[in-house]
């Protein structure tokens, strides 16, 4: 308990590697999680989240790099959590985003944190949301998300950004196709990047014809910005974009709703996961009525209501 006072003093005074050690406690899901959101979480909510999604190849990582620099000379301090996926034969990841960030790696106003999958699917880990919390409360303004290369099912970063950009590249096959998986339907802004290859018009129209054929209803249409990190086209486009939908969430007093949102589904979707852990834990006590419905002698109705009716009264003494 000392040490953990001791980290979160440090943590609160600003110090780079208390947020470190704090993000990785997050991640490894220890024991003092608990703890650990129960001290930063008064103190998120102030910081804008940015998510960076797209197929991979896409240049994310040298996108998110271009905006930091651009955001950092607007006085702006950037948390980075970049997602690279984790392997299914040995566990690992290689964690290679960094790499790409160097000009970042001494400018205290920068924090980079690269995390792997484990196994999750939605194009972030596990843990995200957490991390993201600790890069708020320890005072980031900006906090960016890069998602791994993502596909159809992949869609966790709309639960989580405030403005969600999805990337698109030239010669990367039919945008049409792409447009057509549900990724297209989250973005609230596009991106064209690698815009100095051939087909970047191509690709940069038949987005802009997908929008005018769902006919946008909705206040806010996302604008189609094309970019090139090698010549640094569109940058300042593309960040002005995300303030513009930015200034739009607040207009229209939609960021706190989305923010409500996603503070009550998150809250339901940990008391999930608390009931069934108990679950797991009363398996050996419970296991009659599963039996029982096995051998047909009940329905699994009747065997949830039996259930949920002894935890209620175990745990409510």
């Amino acid at each position: 308990m000392k040490d953990l006072e001791s980290l979160m003093e440090r943590f609160r005074g600003g110090d780079p590697r208390a947020l470190a050690r704090v993000i990785s406690y997050l991640e490894n899901e220890e024991s003092v999680v608990e703890q650990i959101m129960e001290q930063i979480y008064p103190f998120t909510g102030k910081a804008y989240i940015i998510g960076i999604t797209g197929s991979p190849g896409a240049g994310k990582s040298s996108l998110v790099d271009c905006l930091t620099s651009l955001l950092r000379q607007k006085g702006e301090t950037v948390g980075i959590v970049a997602v690279d996926p984790t392997s299914p034969f040995t566990g690992g990841a290689l964690l290679g985003d960094r790499i790409r960030m160097q000009n970042h790696a001494t400018d205290r106003g920068v924090f980079i944190r690269s995390m792997g999958t484990r196994g999750s699917l939605g194009g972030l880990a596990h843990t995200t949301a957490d991390v993201v919390k600790a890069m708020d409360a320890f005072g980031f303004s900006r906090v960016i998300v890069e998602t791994v290369g993502v596909g159809q099912a992949e869609l966790d970063i709309m639960h989580l950004a405030d403005t969600v950009v999805v990337v698109l590249t030239p010669g990367a096959g039919d945008a049409i196709q792409t447009i057509k998986a549900g990724i297209m339907e989250i973005a609230d802004v596009f991106v064209i990047n690698k815009s100095d290859l051939p087909g970047a018009d191509k690709i940069t129209a038949e987005v802009e014809m997908m929008l005018d054929m769902q006919g946008y209803q909705q206040k806010w249409r996302p604008p189609v910005i094309k970019t090139s990190t090698l010549s640094g086209q569109g940058i300042a486009e593309l960040l002005e974009a995300i303030e513009n939908h930015r200034n739009h969430l607040l207009q229209e007093k939609a960021l706190g709703e989305k923010r409500w949102s996603r503070a009550r589904n998150e809250t339901l979707e940990l008391a999930q996961h608390i009931w069934q852990r108990i679950i797991s834990r009363e398996l050996e006590h419970i296991r009659p009525i599963l039996d029982a419905v096995a051998r047909r002698e009940k329905d699994p109705y009747q065997g949830a209501r039996e259930i949920t009716s002894y935890l209620l009264k175990k745990y409510n003494k």
